[in-house]
């Protein structure tokens, strides 16, 4: 991922000059190079993870979020606003394929639709110039740290129809930035809900991929974000992904999916099992997503399966509010004995042998 010579990085940069650059098919073209790419810096492991969500998921939490035209779209963890150029792509094809790509419309989802914030140097530039290459000529990205802001200041102004995002899975953030917060935690990821869920419009919808540990950690910042969530938005679903989804992070997520404002009452869960172990050469694909998306968009009854449950919010504990995933209709497995148990049993077994032999001894 790096260059040398500076010789080379010349010969590089009069290459990518000379490319056309004009129309939107040539556009398409570079933005499928470009994203193979940053893939390619996710799968290298370290930080890619910032730069890189897999597509295919992307475009499965866009398909049940479903945005339309004339809402704003946020992602204040942009990376290399992956997020963001999917959905324009969906978007897009959708106002083609149904007649409404008029002039207003047009303008609309270049102007007014897509809003993003990035804190890293690299990601910033690798996200702008990501949705250029997707056709979004006027990206409203801003480079500062989304937590820096006190979420006490925003206002309804700031704040959005759709979040979809995938915040840092580690780091630590100092105690004056945990101040902007209401729940206080160094946990980057769990500021990143808060200040989520604060930026949300009334009846606003998102999807947030996040650390599965959100689900059960034990600390009381944990418990106060789950009751926080269940109680200001509606988690309809949890998509539980499996591990190796993202390579190189180490990491087991999860993609909540809620609406603010109704208070949560059921919780739909779907446990992804693409039959395979996930990895650099088994990546997760769109076909691995098809059955979630679905399920999804069914009702009542029609949304079990082997892989999929619901859980009333009235059966959760509410001095944890614990959200783990756990499959009902997974056998459960034997419970493990104790050490004295299996050593009674071997003493057991000792001496019916020894009771049979001295049988055989006597008849010999």
């Amino acid at each position: 991922n790096k260059i040398q010579s500076g010789y080379n990085l010349r010969e590089i940069l009069e290459y990518a000059n000379a490319l056309p650059f004009r129309s939107s098919k040539d556009k398409r073209e570079l933005s499928h190079l470009y994203e193979t790419k940053i893939k390619n810096m996710g799968n290298a492991g370290r930080n890619g993870g910032q730069y890189y969500t897999p597509r295919p998921l992307i475009r499965a939490m866009i398909q049940v979020i479903d945005p339309q035209i004339g809402e704003k779209i946020y992602d204040g963890a942009a990376g290399s606003c992956g997020f963001l150029c999917e959905a324009y792509e969906y978007m897009y094809e959708r106002m083609h394929k149904q007649n409404q790509a008029t002039t207003d419309n047009l303008k609309t989802l270049q102007e007014n639709t897509f809003y993003g914030k990035e804190k890293k140097n690299l990601a910033y530039v690798i996200g702008i110039m990501n949705m250029i290459l997707h056709g979004i000529e006027a990206p409203n990205i801003i480079h500062t740290n989304t937590l820096g802001e006190n979420i006490r200041d925003i206002q309804e102004k700031d704040r959005f129809h759709v979040i979809l995002a995938n915040p840092p899975f580690g780091g630590k953030e100092r105690k004056e930035v945990q101040q902007n917060f209401d729940i206080k935690t160094g946990e980057t990821a769990f500021l990143f809900m808060q200040h989520f869920i604060k930026s949300l419009k009334a009846g606003g919808r998102a999807a947030i991929v996040i650390k599965n540990t959100v689900l059960s950690n034990t600390d009381n910042a944990s418990i106060a974000l789950r009751k926080l969530l269940l109680e200001s938005c509606n988690l309809h679903t949890i998509l539980d992904m499996p591990q190796g989804t993202f390579q190189g992070a180490g990491v087991k997520t999860v993609v909540l999916f809620f609406q603010k404002g109704e208070p949560t009452k059921n919780i739909w869960y779907y446990q992804l099992n693409p039959g395979r172990n996930m990895g650099k050469t088994n990546p997760l694909n769109d076909k691995d997503m098809e059955h979630f998306v679905i399920l999804s968009a069914a009702e009542g009854s029609q949304k079990e399966s082997e892989n999929s449950w619901t859980v009333k919010v009235f059966d959760i504990d509410e001095t944890t509010f614990d959200l783990s995933v756990k499959n009902p209709n997974t056998p459960e497995e034997a419970p493990l004995r104790s050490p004295e148990e299996i050593l009674k049993e071997m003493e057991q077994l000792d001496a019916e042998t020894q009771s049979i032999l001295q049988t055989i001894r006597e008849l010999v």
